[in-house]
């Protein structure tokens, strides 16, 4: 075997480095769904500190699963997998009505759903042409952007200080240090920009008081994930009919971040290797209900790491995955890493959620811009865009309904799936 790594691979210090930026970048909106699902069902600090460290673990172990090529499992990308946000309220929904046994039930039932029809969806990539895929990348990083921005204010809208000076010369410093580091930045320096603004943005904060240790010292120093911990998954039907939505929700974003990092790293995706990245995201699901944790998926911000970085191999990822396993282990050191403040996430955010759009944008460059190709592109992506920045529009459908329709990336990809169908026939049929 040679152990010559290439100039573009790199040595093991460099590939840590780019390793930890690829986590710190998906770090904070991991966290945030076991902080919500815990906060939304009552969680105590011990139940919370344990379901946190559990999930960064879980993180590692699913990404490994999706980067490494087996015969049936890894997509053999550089993608990093984490707790989706959109299981996020069908999950309190079934907590709420149910029970956390249910809730466990319904993941792992989601996850067999997602490995049983694995290869049907992976024989379906007649209906992602470049217009449909361009449009569903570039919503992909656009819907994001309110993300981005809600977290330059502090995190939480409704309240009292959000907007604060802070937090608005943290956010726009950090996101202002990552432009110039990846203008003017050099080899290395320039791969890893991102990392280097979150960094600068944390020193900033802590000299002007915006952090906080008490999180660390209440942590545990390990913590080992113990199968069923909060309770033995139940199964009942409406339940997992509303996490199989939640799936196929997943699903559709995945086949978009699949076909980004498909064009960055300039390599062609044939119908096993999408098989094998849902059979992975699958297996990753159905361990998360054994452990008491989520499902997992693509994290579309790691998108943007690869195409700053311009590392486009895979060992950085698997540095990535072991540093997740790491932290889950401990979580005192894991802590650490929350107490980056919101407003400096949300800085890397708006550049990295932005450069996925222009990822998209570039995609759909090269499309023959028929009248029907434009109004695809119009139609799904100003439904997508429409829905994320007005979802109480929706707000007297059903609870169910307004889980799936608010949603952008669902709403602007079925929209341009079926525009595509109507408009270009031709596009759909079989080689």
């Amino acid at each position: 075997m040679d152990l010559k790594m290439d100039k573009n691979e790199g040595g093991f210090f460099k590939n840590l480095v780019l390793g930890l930026q690829h986590l710190l970048a998906m770090y904070s909106g991991d966290i945030l769904v076991p902080i919500l699902i815990g906060t939304a069902l009552g969680f105590t600090p011990t139940q919370m500190t344990y379901l946190i460290s559990v999930d960064i673990f879980m993180c590692g172990v699913a990404t490994l699963l999706q980067i490494k090529r087996t015969p049936l499992t890894g997509i053999g990308l550089p993608v990093v997998l984490g707790s989706a946000v959109e299981y996020v309220t069908p999950l309190q929904n079934v907590g709420h009505h149910f029970g956390v046994a249910y809730m466990y039930g319904a993941i792992i039932a989601a996850g067999i759903f997602i490995l049983l029809i694995a290869k049907l969806f992976a024989n379906l990539q007649r209906f992602f042409p470049p217009v449909v895929t361009g449009s569903l990348i570039t919503l992909i990083g656009f819907t994001l952007i309110p993300v981005a921005f809600q977290n330059i204010g502090g995190g939480d809208a409704t309240a009292k200080n959000f907007g604060s000076p802070q937090d608005l010369i943290l956010g726009f410093v950090t996101a202002l240090i990552i432009i110039v580091f990846t203008i003017w930045g050099r080899g290395f320096i320039q791969q890893i920009a991102v990392l280097i603004g979150i960094v600068a943005g944390y020193v900033i904060a802590f000299f002007m008081g915006q952090i906080g240790f008490a999180s660390v010292n209440s942590a545990h120093w390990f913590q080992v994930p113990i199968p069923f911990y909060f309770a033995t998954p139940k199964f009942e039907w409406s339940s997992i009919v509303i996490m199989l939505l939640a799936a196929l929700t997943c699903m559709i974003e995945s086949t978009g971040v699949y076909y980004a990092l498909a064009e960055v790293t300039k390599r062609d995706l044939s119908k096993n290797d999408m098989q094998r990245g849902y059979a992975s995201e699958g297996i990753a699901a159905i361990l998360g209900g054994i452990f008491n944790t989520f499902p997992y998926s693509t994290f579309s911000q790691n998108v943007a790491i690869v195409q700053l970085s311009g590392i486009k191999k895979n060992k950085p990822v698997y540095f990535s995955a072991f540093l997740l396993i790491l932290l889950g282990l401990i979580p005192k050191v894991g802590a650490i890493a929350t107490l980056i403040p919101n407003s400096v996430l949300g800085g890397a955010m708006l550049i990295m959620f932005g450069m996925v759009g222009a990822q998209g944008i570039k995609m759909l460059s090269k499309v023959e811009m028929t009248n029907s190709n434009l109004l695809i592109m119009a139609v799904a992506i100003g439904l997508g865009l429409g829905v994320t920045v007005q979802p109480h529009l929706l707000h007297f459908l059903p609870s169910t309904l307004q889980t799936i329709l608010n949603n952008g990336l669902v709403v602007g990809s079925f929209s341009a799936i079926i525009l595509n169908m109507v408009l270009n026939p031709k596009s759909l049929r079989k080689d």
